[in-house]
């Protein structure tokens, strides 16, 4: 095979994006999509990834790195571009593209061989509040829809949440609420969003991590979500890192030799559960 044959193959092969919603005008940055990466051997398992970026960009290593080393478990995954602050796009529009993720991803179970109670939401930093945005105010299916899609739940199965932002208040990250909720958020916006105020006792199982010296997202935020589930009694993993700065990822791109501590906590944590 020629090197120009095989750049064909594998851009043909390539992920392709989906649009998560019909109809919407405007460019790339308006249009808010779903690539999936199938894995070769799926064992079922699905993941929607939520890239961080402070809500004003999308983190590659946080999508596109997570996925392919979840291919490499067995776990099809699916990296969402959703709208940003940054494109003058506020809560809740992330939300609304969050959760239709995780209900297409259900809705063509079949057709990507995952099966449609095994399917996780997984976020970093600002991808991480909008996984626990998720996980906590989802609204299930609307049978009345008359779109298929939007009649299955867009309630995950269990998450992933990595160095997440999780409040929006004292302990928050700034530039991530401001482009969320804008410069002057109303008083009731930032309660909402304040999802350590919103677990119930329906909010899926997590597996959480952070490092506590992180000095962009204050450890805080996770050990204000962890107690929230073990309030309500949500089965949760709480693992908190010596030392280690914000927007780790993976540690490693492929092949994935040298990945960090959580993520082999990670791993025995699917397999406890059986998503693996």
């Amino acid at each position: 095979m020629t090197v120009l044959t095989a750049l064909l193959v594998a851009s043909v092969m390539a992920p392709q994006a989906i649009p998560l919603w019909k109809d919407l005008k405007g460019g790339p940055a308006d249009t808010p999509t779903l690539t999936p990466f199938l894995a070769e051997k799926p064992n079922g398992t699905a993941m929607v990834i939520l890239p961080g970026g402070g809500y004003g960009g999308l983190a590659d290593h946080e999508g596109k790195g997570y996925a392919e080393f979840l291919n490499t478990l067995g776990i099809s995954a699916f990296v969402v571009k959703y709208r940003l602050g940054s494109a003058g796009y506020r809560h809740p529009v992330e939300f609304n593209d969050a959760a239709r993720a995780v209900r297409m991803v259900r809705a063509s179970a079949s057709e990507w061989h995952v099966k449609p109670n095994q399917i996780g939401l997984m976020g970093s930093s600002a991808g991480g509040h909008l996984c626990s945005t998720v996980i906590t105010h989802f609204e299930g299916a609307k049978p009345a829809s008359s779109d298929p899609i939007e009649q299955v739940s867009d309630r995950p199965d269990f998450a992933v949440l990595c160095y997440p932002v999780i409040t929006m208040g004292k302990f928050t990250h700034q530039g991530s609420k401001e482009n969320l909720l804008g410069k002057d958020p109303k008083p009731y916006l930032v309660t909402l969003l304040s999802n350590e105020k919103q677990v119930k006792a329906t909010t899926p199982p997590c597996f959480i991590w952070h490092t506590v010296d992180d000095d962009a997202v204050p450890v805080e935020n996770s050990i204000m979500f962890a107690q929230a589930l073990r309030d309500r009694k949500v089965p949760f993993e709480l693992h908190l890192y010596q030392t280690g700065r914000h927007g780790l990822g993976l540690g490693d791109g492929p092949p994935f030799e040298r990945v960090l501590p959580w993520v082999h906590d990670m791993v025995a944590w699917l397999k406890t559960n059986h998503w693996l």
